[in-house]
């Protein structure tokens, strides 16, 4: 079910123009340089240390690694992460 339902999602994102970071419930990930992150339609904090910040997203993890970690901002669905950031990764659900 849960396909179909993507499968129509990138219909609707195609054939009307939509933006598919909403439409699909994919995140939106902003960089200034290596200091600033912001990060938008997550679904909570499963994981934060002054080196690391883990997000829960529809289809699994973003996890950002650094050092110095501070939350500038959290809101229910964005968060803006300052520090030195090194890398950015997508975890799949297993």
């Amino acid at each position: 079910m849960k396909k179909v339902q993507q499968r129509f999602r990138r219909l609707l994102v195609d054939y009307f123009s939509l933006p598919s970071d909403t439409v699909l419930e994919l995140p939106r990930i902003t960089m200034l340089g290596d200091v600033h992150v912001y990060v938008e339609n997550h679904k909570g904090i499963a994981v934060f240390t002054d080196k690391q910040l883990r997000l829960k997203i529809t289809n699994g993890f973003v996890q950002i690694n650094g050092s110095s970690f501070k939350l500038k901002m959290m809101l229910p669905e964005e968060v803006l992460l300052e520090g030195n950031i090194s890398d950015i990764k997508f975890i799949p659900h297993e």
